[in-house]
């Protein structure tokens, strides 16, 4: 087996020891608790920002948990020992997040409206937003020794990626820089899959290249502050 595929298989153990797969599960049933009883109009509505919020649960808080349930029982020492590379470390954390997001968003989406919904932009959506949603977590989550110094600090980097491009979303608040938030493009996908949004050729690709862009620069930075404030401090441990 490949060094990605041990990450991948301890990953699932991990997440599992750790109760975030449970988690996950159970908000994908709070959000079915709170949309089902809607009218199917305010349903469709509504279920751009439910999922948007649901990414960002799994996607902004079961990461940064994940990490520090690492640190606590120093998981992270013995996989900086091991031949595991950081792009394996990550992918793995990532590729079970991420796939569990969108799960969870198929589910809901598929419960409460059948096959009414368009496949493509809501897997779009979903993928894209996880992504920069985890890796910013993480990013933001490295120079922090325990959840409750990061927890304040990380309300400012989510509320810059869901703030904004919920009010231009809304058409409330719609400045030029808004296009530098990695989050408004798959916000725009979670709302063609259910008919809210109608998408110009430029903002599909927009919405597919720019958070991919993104998440290239993120993963850099990623590694930088990993050596940073992982590896050079347990190595002065």
């Amino acid at each position: 087996m490949s060094r990605l595929g041990i990450a991948l298989r301890l990953e699932v153990t991990l997440q599992y020891r750790y109760r975030f797969l449970h988690a996950g599960i159970f908000s994908g049933l709070i959000w079915l608790a709170l949309l089902l009883p809607m009218p199917a109009d305010l349903r469709s509505a509504a279920e751009p920002y439910v999922i948007i919020g649901d990414l960002s649960i799994i996607g902004f808080f079961f990461i940064a948990g994940a990490v520090y349930f690492d640190k606590g029982e120093r998981t992270v020492r013995a996989l900086v020992a091991s031949p595991l590379r950081f792009g394996e470390y990550l992918a793995a954390k990532v590729a079970l997040l991420t796939a569990l997001s969108l799960l969870v968003a198929l589910v809901v989406a598929t419960v409460t409206h059948g096959l009414d919904y368009h496949l493509g932009y809501l897997v779009a959506g979903v993928l894209l937003g996880t992504v920069v949603l985890l890796l910013a977590s993480f990013i933001s989550a490295l120079p922090f020794n325990s959840i409750s110094d990061w927890f304040l600090p990380s309300m400012l980097p989510l509320t810059l990626l869901l703030v904004p491009p919920i009010f231009h979303y809304v058409e409330v608040w719609q400045p030029a820089w808004i296009y530098l938030v990695p989050t408004l493009g798959p916000l725009n996908f979670l709302g063609a899959a259910f008919d809210q949004k109608t998408l110009a050729g430029w903002e599909i690709a927009y919405g597919i290249g720019y958070p991919m862009v993104v998440v290239l620069g993120m993963y850099l930075v990623a590694k930088r502050m990993f050596r940073r404030y992982v590896v050079a401090r347990m190595g002065g441990a």
